[in-house]
Order: C-alpha cells, then sequence, then structure tokens
C-alpha cells in the first residue's frame, strides 16, 4: 500500500521566489505510479467542500501571501523572518523530494488575525481617506495542508489519504529583538476524507521545529517524513474498531474530561495530557447523538474509532496555533483508552 520512501537525488531546486525547494509543482504533480483503481483525486487547486480546520479563520491561496501580504521583519536588526509562502513551499518541496512519482495535491491554507499597517506615504492620511495601495497586512497565524492521494488506506470504509501540512504562529516569535531560532510545526499524517479530520502521530509530528533558515527547515521537514511509519500508523487507528465503550463507559470519559480542567494541579500533572476544553467536550458529547457519520446510532456501544473522530471533529473549532497539539492528544488521549478498557493502568481514571 504504500511506496518505499526514497529521496530524490535529482530533485530540482531553486527556481521559484525565496523558497529553494519547489520548483513547478504543476509540473512535479503530472505523473503517478499507482496502478490500482482508486477513488476519484481532487484536481490540482480544487478544495474540498470540507476543511481541516474551520475555527476563526480565512481561507486564502498562495498567490495572495505572495503578492498582497509583507514579510515581518526582527526590529532589531531589520532581519527578514521566514515567510508564510517560503514556509509552505519548502515543506512542498520536502514533499516532492520524498514522493518524486507521487501527486500531491494542491495547499488548503487557513489564516487568522490580520495585522493591518500602512506605508509611510500614508502615516497622515485619515482612515476614510486611505487607498488599498496605501495599506499593508500580513497574518499572525497560517496552517496548511496537502494530501497525497495516491497514498491512502482504508479504515472502517473511510478512505483516509496521506497528509502533510504545517503552523505558522508569528505570536510564538519575538519579533521585537534581534533574529534568533523560528519556531514552526510541522506534520505527516493522515485526513479522513469523510469528514476531513486529521489523525496525527507521534512519531508524524514536530510541535516546535526551531530553525534559522529555509534550508534547516526543508532538511528537518525531510527528516520527520523518514521516521514517520505510515503503516504503525494506520494499524494504530484500525485497532480503534476492536475496542468499544458502552454508553455508560463514553459518559464517564466525557464527564471526567470535564472534571480534567478544574483538577487540583498535582493530581492534574499525574494523570496524561487531556488538551480539550469544555466547548470542544460538549460539541463531542452532542456528535455522538447526532454525528452524521460517526455518532452511536442505534448501538448502545460505539468503537474507540467513532469516538478518535468525535475528538478530531470537534478540534476543527480550535484556533491555529493550538490545532496540531490537540490533534495529536486526541489520538494519544483515544488509544489510551482503549489500553485502559484492557486494564492498563495509565488512563484508567477517565473511564473507570
Amino acid at each position: 500500500m504504500y511506496p518505499a520512501f526514497q529521496p530524490n537525488p535529482e530533485f530540482a531546486v531553486g527556481l521559484n521566489s525565496d523558497s529553494p525547494f519547489l520548483d513547478n509543482p504543476a509540473a512535479e504533480v503530472a505523473t503517478t505510479v499507482e496502478e490500482r483503481p482508486a477513488t476519484p483525486i481532487v484536481p490540482l487547486g480544487v478544495r474540498h467542500n470540507r476543511h481541516f480546520i474551520e475555527a476563526n479563520t480565512k481561507h486564502v491561496d498562495i498567490a495572495h501571501l505572495k503578492n498582497d501580504c509583507v514579510v515581518p521583519v526582527f526590529s532589531k536588526d531589520n532581519e527578514v523572518t521566514i515567510s508564510h509562502q517560503s514556509f509552505i513551499e519548502t515543506v512542498l518541496g520536502a514533499a516532492h523530494r520524498m514522493f518524486p512519482q507521487e501527486v500531491i495535491d494542491a495547499p488548503d491554507i487557513v489564516v487568522s488575525h490580520i495585522i493591518k499597517g500602512r506605508i509611510p506615504e500614508a502615516i497622515h492620511k485619515p482612515v476614510n481617506q486611505l487607498l488599498e495601495t496605501d495599506k499593508t497586512i500580513y497574518y499572525e497565524r497560517m496552517a496548511f495542508c496537502f494530501e497525497i492521494p495516491t497514498i491512502y488506506e482504508e479504515v472502517a470504509g473511510n478512505r483516509l489519504n496521506l497528509s502533510i501540512g504545517g503552523v505558522r504562529a508569528y505570536n510564538h516569535e519575538n519579533l521585537y529583538s534581534k533574529k534568533t531560532v523560528e519556531k514552526f510545526k510541522v506534520f505527516i499524517g493522515f485526513k479522513n476524507l469523510v469528514c476531513c479530520n486529521l489523525c496525527v502521530s507521534t512519531d508524524g509530528f514536530k510541535s516546535e521545529l526551531r530553525v534559522m533558515g529555509v534550508q534547516d527547515l526543508f532538511d528537518a521537514t525531510l527528516r520527520l517524513f523518514r521516521e514517520y511509519d505510515a503503516e504503525r500508523h494506520v494499524k494504530r487507528m484500525a485497532a480503534m474498531q476492536e475496542r468499544h465503550l458502552t454508553e455508560h463507559q463514553f459518559a464517564q470519559l466525557i464527564g471526567k474530561t470535564r472534571l480534567y480542567q478544574y483538577l487540583p494541579t498535582a493530581e492534574r500533572k499525574a494523570l496524561p495530557a487531556m488538551e480539550f476544553t469544555d466547548c470542544h467536550i460538549n460539541a463531542v458529547a452532542k456528535a455522538y447523538y447526532t454525528d452524521e457519520n460517526f455518532s452511536r446510532g442505534d448501538n448502545p456501544e460505539i468503537d474507540l474509532w467513532r469516538v478518535y473522530n468525535l475528538f478530531t471533529g470537534a478540534n476543527k473549532s480550535s484556533y491555529i496555533d493550538t490545532f496540531l497539539d490537540r490533534s495529536l492528544n486526541a489520538t494519544e488521549l483515544i488509544t489510551g483508552v482503549g489500553r485502559a478498557i484492557e486494564g492498563d493502568a495509565e488512563y484508567k481514571w477517565f473511564v473507570e
């Protein structure tokens, strides 16, 4: 099901804007080695009706980031930061290097927290006299995701496409200082096409990738791709179908996750991490009865695969800068609950 993850030493670089790692994406995705029939692939540049994140975000394309947005600098030495578009193109370049024979879709990009400014010539203009050419903008937070639809698996009848993406949040940088390491989040995992929920595992996620430049970013991203075990990840998700929660156990899980946030600090630190808020847990509880794909239905029990998708579905309401951490936490929490059902003590508190 999965091709050998081998880099392509002939990958061409150095032809596109300020990112030296992405040549011509339209040319690179023209071929595929997949010989078996597949479900329809979304054409390059065409977005899904549903998105991997929905909260407080605006969908943009890379041309908007390149042509309409300024790039912030570190104020004390005026050194430019790695731009959002360079981040996207660098990760795309690493994906093309890693999967040279696969179809790679155009990235789905979302942004939030717009930062507005003016060009120097418009400093003294009243707001109602500002022209569009007088204004500058950039976005504090950006997330993107793209699929490799020729690498996929099915779990419980749901097609999962291999997906890659990342998050950049300038609020995690000190832009008032001199240039220092810049922080990024990068992941490789699977996206459930039924609901566009992201499925992320520990070996497929870097929660704080620190780099000084795009070359470091490219190398670290490629290293993450090489270390990711896709087969292990799929087996881990498929195993969720084999364990079930009774209605009572699900109610215990919902109640305990609500209590978790208010536990005394010492008690909470003794338990595994649970990063979902009351709003998320309320959404999970509602979806248990109403979700069109993963509700309990008429069955008094619900398997952990559906519970997992209830949590990853609720996670789509997270802000950009916490979205990936919670996505990984959903994987750890639900697999831990599965072990607790079998008698493991680590996550027992959540369902006992």
